[in-house]
């Protein structure tokens, strides 16, 4: 976002598995988009699981006036039709990217951006998908930026961007850190940072295996924030050594219009796959403001 321009994202879920999406393209089959609230807010960085005939998507839901991200649920029937939406999960703490992990026991996790509270926390449903709990033996060290966790190979592996280092670093640098079970601990990749490179390092979605391997989708910001996303398909991935190399970009197409300056999530959901989509307002700050100092005067009179 720079001054006077604010990224306003948009949520889809489109009907096809994430494997056909990354071969196809974002908009080579059909979407159904998540309506945003209203003025000045967002959806955005949806990952989602199936419970029975239901879709659960979880999701950062932003206010400008506020600027602290809440995780919001958007729960739908088998034909996307949309039956409920809450919020699930507030913090002190801006909130994003809620990482939706089942682990082998069944138990479900969440693993959100929590950068601002000074570590990365997961979450443990406790009536799912209403209410979760910060799991306090999760070993993890520091904080994370949009950490992107898989069970490949027989260890857990979680790719993150740098909190604490520069903001430049948080979209040009991508860590690794893995372990033997989810809870930790956890072990930073002795390569970090294993890829230097905006175009393709900071983390945009779920990992999933493909029939080319493995593949993480990341974010290329060379132009803006979130421009489109870059699949990173990782060649080798050992608690000693990290390889890999980038595919073409995937870009939002013109049918999004307006939504067509930049995509930052793509993350797998059994038969169809989440995503966001950017529209940048030259103008919106501007009004945003204008209201929210009216707000303020009514408060005070």
């Amino acid at each position: 976002m720079g001054l006077g321009r604010t990224d306003i994202w948009r949520t889809g879920i489109i009907h096809a598995p994430m494997t056909q999406v990354l071969r196809d393209g974002v908009g080579a089959h059909p979407v159904t988009w998540i309506d945003n609230p209203g003025p000045f807010r967002f959806i955005a960085d949806p990952f989602g699981i199936w419970q029975g005939d239901r879709l659960y998507v979880f999701a950062e839901a932003y206010d400008y006036r506020v600027k602290v991200g809440r995780i919001d649920v958007f729960v739908f029937n088998r034909a996307l039709t949309l039956l409920e939406h809450c919020p699930v999960l507030v913090e002190p703490w801006h909130l994003s990217y809620p990482v939706i992990v089942p682990d082998m026991d069944g138990t479900i996790y969440m693993m959100p951006e929590s950068g601002r509270s000074g570590r990365q926390t997961l979450y443990r449903a406790t009536d799912f998908p209403y209410r979760w709990e910060r799991v306090e033996m999760f070993e993890f060290p520091g904080a994370a930026v949009d950490a992107s966790p898989i069970f490949h190979d027989g260890r857990w592996w979680i790719f993150h961007a740098p909190w604490g280092n520069s903001p430049i670093d948080r979209i040009s640098e991508l860590h690794v850190a893995w372990a033997e079970r989810l809870m930790g601990p956890w072990h930073p990749h002795p390569g970090n940072p294993v890829r230097r490179d905006i175009r393709s390092t900071r983390p945009g979605g779920t990992p999933i295996m493909t029939d080319n391997g493995l593949v993480l989708p990341t974010q290329e910001c060379a132009a803006t924030y979130g421009g489109a996303i870059t699949p990173l398909h990782i060649t080798t991935l050992t608690p000693q050594r990290f390889e890999a190399r980038a595919a073409p970009s995937l870009h939002a197409p013109a049918a999004f219009a307006p939504f067509t300056d930049g995509l930052h999530t793509l993350s797998a959901a059994g038969d169809v796959t989440l995503f966001d989509a950017k529209h940048t307002d030259p103008s919106i700050v501007r009004r945003a403001l204008v209201d929210l100092d009216r707000l303020l005067l009514r408060r005070r009179s």
